[in-house]
Protein backbone atom coordinates (compact mmCIF):
# COMPACT_ATOMS: atom_id res chain seq x y z
CA UNK A 1 0.00 0.00 0.00
CA UNK A 2 2.51 2.68 1.06
CA UNK A 3 4.63 1.75 -1.87
CA UNK A 4 1.98 2.18 -4.51
CA UNK A 5 1.02 5.40 -3.19
CA UNK A 6 4.72 6.40 -3.25
CA UNK A 7 4.31 5.48 -6.98
CA UNK A 8 1.67 8.18 -7.16
CA UNK A 9 3.54 10.42 -5.38
CA UNK A 10 6.37 10.64 -7.30
CA UNK A 11 4.48 10.44 -10.29
CA UNK A 12 2.50 13.56 -9.52
CA UNK A 13 5.78 15.59 -8.66
CA UNK A 14 7.20 14.41 -11.86
CA UNK A 15 3.93 15.94 -13.62
CA UNK A 16 4.22 18.93 -11.83
CA UNK A 17 7.62 19.31 -12.27
CA UNK A 18 6.87 19.24 -16.68
CA UNK A 19 4.69 21.99 -15.92
CA UNK A 20 6.35 24.44 -14.19
CA UNK A 21 9.34 23.63 -16.81
CA UNK A 22 6.71 24.66 -19.67
CA UNK A 23 5.84 28.35 -18.44
CA UNK A 24 8.20 31.64 -17.69
CA UNK A 25 7.65 34.86 -15.97
CA UNK A 26 8.59 37.83 -18.60
CA UNK A 27 11.59 39.48 -18.42
CA UNK A 28 13.01 37.50 -15.63
CA UNK A 29 12.53 33.96 -16.87
CA UNK A 30 11.18 32.54 -13.34
CA UNK A 31 10.13 29.31 -13.91
CA UNK A 32 6.30 29.28 -12.50
CA UNK A 33 3.38 26.52 -12.28
CA UNK A 34 0.47 27.34 -14.31
CA UNK A 35 -2.47 24.79 -13.97
CA UNK A 36 -5.13 27.42 -15.43
CA UNK A 37 -5.00 28.70 -19.12
CA UNK A 38 -5.51 32.54 -19.87
CA UNK A 39 -8.84 32.41 -20.99
CA UNK A 40 -10.14 30.64 -17.49
CA UNK A 41 -7.90 33.16 -15.97
CA UNK A 42 -9.29 35.95 -17.24
CA UNK A 43 -12.96 35.13 -17.21
CA UNK A 44 -12.66 34.64 -13.61
CA UNK A 45 -10.40 37.78 -13.02
CA UNK A 46 -13.12 39.71 -15.03
CA UNK A 47 -16.29 38.12 -13.20
CA UNK A 48 -14.20 39.24 -10.19
CA UNK A 49 -13.91 42.80 -11.28
CA UNK A 50 -18.00 43.24 -11.99
CA UNK A 51 -18.87 41.82 -8.91
CA UNK A 52 -16.43 44.40 -7.25
CA UNK A 53 -18.01 47.91 -9.08
CA UNK A 54 -21.13 46.02 -8.18
CA UNK A 55 -19.93 46.02 -4.40
CA UNK A 56 -18.14 49.56 -4.16
CA UNK A 57 -18.34 53.34 -4.84
CA UNK A 58 -16.82 53.78 -8.23
CA UNK A 59 -15.78 56.89 -9.46
CA UNK A 60 -15.93 57.82 -12.56
CA UNK A 61 -15.27 61.82 -13.19
CA UNK A 62 -13.17 63.83 -12.23
CA UNK A 63 -9.41 64.81 -12.37
CA UNK A 64 -8.19 61.60 -10.20
CA UNK A 65 -10.34 59.20 -12.10
CA UNK A 66 -8.99 60.69 -15.61
CA UNK A 67 -5.35 60.59 -14.08
CA UNK A 68 -5.96 56.13 -13.58
CA UNK A 69 -6.97 55.56 -16.93
CA UNK A 70 -4.82 57.63 -18.62
CA UNK A 71 -1.68 56.87 -17.18
CA UNK A 72 -2.88 53.10 -17.25
CA UNK A 73 -3.61 53.13 -20.66
CA UNK A 74 -0.07 54.53 -21.14
CA UNK A 75 1.46 51.96 -19.47
CA UNK A 76 -0.72 49.18 -20.84
CA UNK A 77 0.43 50.55 -24.25
CA UNK A 78 4.09 49.07 -23.71
CA UNK A 79 3.10 45.81 -21.96
CA UNK A 80 2.45 42.67 -23.49
CA UNK A 81 -0.98 40.93 -22.32
CA UNK A 82 -2.75 39.32 -25.07
CA UNK A 83 -6.25 39.64 -25.30
CA UNK A 84 -6.31 41.68 -22.44
CA UNK A 85 -9.33 44.26 -22.27
CA UNK A 86 -7.78 46.54 -20.12
CA UNK A 87 -9.97 48.54 -17.18
CA UNK A 88 -8.37 50.79 -15.17
CA UNK A 89 -10.69 52.13 -12.54
CA UNK A 90 -10.65 54.47 -9.21
CA UNK A 91 -13.11 52.93 -6.17
CA UNK A 92 -13.88 55.20 -3.38
CA UNK A 93 -12.14 53.55 -0.66
CA UNK A 94 -9.81 55.53 1.62
CA UNK A 95 -7.43 51.79 2.30
CA UNK A 96 -4.25 52.80 0.30
CA UNK A 97 -4.57 49.59 -2.03
CA UNK A 98 -4.58 48.50 -5.32
CA UNK A 99 -5.25 45.44 -6.97
CA UNK A 100 -4.76 43.88 -10.17
CA UNK A 101 -6.94 40.78 -11.32
CA UNK A 102 -6.44 38.35 -14.48
CA UNK A 103 -7.36 39.74 -18.21
CA UNK A 104 -6.88 43.21 -17.80
CA UNK A 105 -8.23 44.90 -14.79
CA UNK A 106 -6.60 47.16 -12.28
CA UNK A 107 -8.53 49.20 -9.42
CA UNK A 108 -6.86 51.81 -7.56
CA UNK A 109 -8.10 53.64 -4.22
CA UNK A 110 -8.90 56.79 -3.66
CA UNK A 111 -6.78 55.96 -0.34
CA UNK A 112 -3.21 55.64 -2.28
CA UNK A 113 -3.83 58.94 -3.81
CA UNK A 114 -2.10 61.39 -1.39
CA UNK A 115 0.94 58.51 -1.56
CA UNK A 116 1.50 58.66 -5.33
CA UNK A 117 0.91 62.31 -5.22
CA UNK A 118 1.46 62.81 -8.94
CA UNK A 119 1.51 61.08 -12.45
CA UNK A 120 5.16 59.20 -12.28
CA UNK A 121 3.61 57.94 -8.12
CA UNK A 122 0.65 56.17 -9.81
CA UNK A 123 2.80 55.06 -13.02
CA UNK A 124 4.85 53.38 -10.09
CA UNK A 125 1.43 52.09 -8.38
CA UNK A 126 -0.57 51.14 -11.94
CA UNK A 127 3.32 49.84 -13.46
CA UNK A 128 3.52 47.37 -10.79
CA UNK A 129 -0.43 46.26 -10.76
CA UNK A 130 -0.09 45.77 -14.90
CA UNK A 131 3.34 43.53 -14.11
CA UNK A 132 1.07 41.39 -12.12
CA UNK A 133 -1.69 40.72 -14.73
CA UNK A 134 1.16 40.35 -17.39
CA UNK A 135 3.18 37.76 -15.11
CA UNK A 136 0.17 35.82 -15.18
CA UNK A 137 0.67 35.91 -10.82
CA UNK A 138 -3.08 35.60 -10.53
CA UNK A 139 -2.88 32.07 -12.26
CA UNK A 140 0.65 31.05 -10.56
CA UNK A 141 -1.42 31.94 -7.23
CA UNK A 142 -4.54 29.40 -8.36
CA UNK A 143 -2.16 26.82 -9.23
CA UNK A 144 -0.36 26.45 -6.48
CA UNK A 145 -3.31 26.55 -4.39
CA UNK A 146 -4.59 23.76 -6.17
CA UNK A 147 -0.74 21.40 -6.03
CA UNK A 148 -1.37 22.18 -2.28
CA UNK A 149 -4.81 20.61 -2.15
CA UNK A 150 -3.48 17.92 -4.19
CA UNK A 151 -0.35 17.26 -2.05
CA UNK A 152 -2.82 16.97 1.02
CA UNK A 153 -4.98 14.70 -0.52
CA UNK A 154 -1.43 12.46 -1.53
CA UNK A 155 -0.46 13.12 2.29
CA UNK A 156 -3.39 11.93 3.45
CA UNK A 157 -3.86 8.54 1.14
CA UNK A 158 -0.15 7.65 2.14
CA UNK A 159 -0.74 7.98 5.91
CA UNK A 160 -3.62 5.65 5.19
CA UNK A 161 -4.31 3.45 8.60
CA UNK A 162 -2.00 5.59 11.10
CA UNK A 163 -4.18 6.63 14.42
CA UNK A 164 -6.42 9.50 13.60
CA UNK A 165 -4.55 11.94 16.24
CA UNK A 166 -1.14 11.04 13.88
CA UNK A 167 -2.38 11.93 10.81
CA UNK A 168 -4.43 14.88 12.24
CA UNK A 169 -0.68 16.46 13.51
CA UNK A 170 0.60 15.00 9.96
CA UNK A 171 -1.76 17.00 7.94
CA UNK A 172 -1.64 20.57 10.35
CA UNK A 173 1.97 20.56 10.03
CA UNK A 174 1.42 20.05 6.26
CA UNK A 175 -0.61 22.96 6.43
CA UNK A 176 1.37 24.92 7.92
CA UNK A 177 4.76 24.26 6.12
CA UNK A 178 2.82 24.98 2.93
CA UNK A 179 1.61 28.40 4.21
CA UNK A 180 4.75 29.86 5.56
CA UNK A 181 7.12 27.42 3.17
CA UNK A 182 5.43 27.91 0.17
CA UNK A 183 2.07 30.25 -0.75
CA UNK A 184 4.16 33.20 1.20
CA UNK A 185 7.28 33.12 -0.03
CA UNK A 186 6.13 32.70 -3.39
CA UNK A 187 3.39 35.83 -3.10
CA UNK A 188 6.86 37.95 -1.53
CA UNK A 189 8.72 36.80 -4.76
CA UNK A 190 5.88 37.70 -7.03
CA UNK A 191 5.67 41.24 -5.44
CA UNK A 192 9.24 41.41 -6.22
CA UNK A 193 9.01 40.52 -9.66
CA UNK A 194 5.86 42.97 -9.87
CA UNK A 195 8.18 46.02 -8.73
CA UNK A 196 10.76 45.01 -11.56
CA UNK A 197 8.62 44.67 -14.32
CA UNK A 198 6.58 47.45 -12.65
CA UNK A 199 10.02 49.78 -13.22
CA UNK A 200 10.57 48.84 -16.64
CA UNK A 201 6.48 49.16 -18.07
CA UNK A 202 6.84 53.15 -16.37
CA UNK A 203 9.99 53.42 -17.86
CA UNK A 204 9.36 52.25 -21.27
CA UNK A 205 6.30 54.42 -21.11
CA UNK A 206 7.80 57.53 -20.57
CA UNK A 207 7.69 57.84 -17.18
CA UNK A 208 11.22 58.48 -14.52
CA UNK A 209 11.62 55.18 -12.84
CA UNK A 210 13.56 57.04 -10.08
CA UNK A 211 10.31 58.30 -9.11
CA UNK A 212 9.22 55.37 -8.03
CA UNK A 213 11.70 55.22 -4.97
CA UNK A 214 9.91 58.27 -3.72
CA UNK A 215 6.60 56.47 -3.62
CA UNK A 216 7.80 53.30 -1.61
CA UNK A 217 9.61 55.78 0.48
CA UNK A 218 6.61 57.56 1.68
CA UNK A 219 4.75 54.36 1.39
CA UNK A 220 6.96 53.29 4.00
CA UNK A 221 6.75 56.30 6.20
CA UNK A 222 2.74 55.75 6.18
CA UNK A 223 3.12 52.31 7.52
CA UNK A 224 5.63 53.51 10.09
CA UNK A 225 3.60 56.01 11.07
CA UNK A 226 0.65 52.97 11.83
CA UNK A 227 2.92 50.86 13.86
CA UNK A 228 4.48 49.19 11.09
CA UNK A 229 3.46 45.87 9.04
CA UNK A 230 4.03 42.02 10.22
CA UNK A 231 7.29 39.82 10.24
CA UNK A 232 8.11 39.30 6.64
CA UNK A 233 8.01 36.00 7.29
CA UNK A 234 4.54 36.21 7.80
CA UNK A 235 3.50 38.68 5.19
CA UNK A 236 2.76 38.16 1.76
CA UNK A 237 4.64 41.58 0.70
CA UNK A 238 8.38 42.14 1.37
CA UNK A 239 9.74 44.51 4.15
CA UNK A 240 9.95 48.09 3.07
CA UNK A 241 13.22 48.01 3.64
CA UNK A 242 14.27 45.18 1.52
CA UNK A 243 11.67 46.48 -1.22
CA UNK A 244 13.27 49.43 -1.56
CA UNK A 245 16.79 47.88 -1.52
CA UNK A 246 15.87 45.93 -3.95
CA UNK A 247 14.29 48.94 -6.29
CA UNK A 248 17.47 50.99 -5.96
CA UNK A 249 19.70 47.52 -7.40
CA UNK A 250 17.16 47.60 -10.20
CA UNK A 251 16.72 51.49 -11.13
CA UNK A 252 20.20 51.24 -13.71
CA UNK A 253 17.95 48.90 -16.30
CA UNK A 254 14.90 50.43 -15.98
CA UNK A 255 16.90 53.85 -16.45
CA UNK A 256 18.73 52.70 -19.67
CA UNK A 257 15.02 51.82 -20.88
CA UNK A 258 13.97 55.55 -20.03
CA UNK A 259 16.37 56.91 -21.64
CA UNK A 260 15.99 54.97 -24.44
CA UNK A 261 12.49 55.96 -24.86
CA UNK A 262 13.55 59.46 -24.27
CA UNK A 263 16.00 59.46 -27.03
CA UNK A 264 13.24 57.81 -29.38
CA UNK A 265 10.30 60.25 -28.90
CA UNK A 266 12.92 63.12 -29.30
Amino acid sequence: MIKHTTSHILIALTLLTLVVGCASAPETGRKQLLLVSPAQEAQLGIQAFNQIKRDKSVVQHGQQADQVRNVGRRIARVASLPNADWEFVLFQDDTPNAFALPGGKVGINTGILPITKNDAGMATVIGHEIAHAVARHGAERMSQGMAVQIGGVILGSALGPEASATKDIAMQAYGLGAQYGVMLPYSRTQELEADELGLLYMARAGYDPAEALGFWKRFAAYNAERGGKPAEFLSTHPMDARRIARIEQMLPRARAEYERTRAGSG
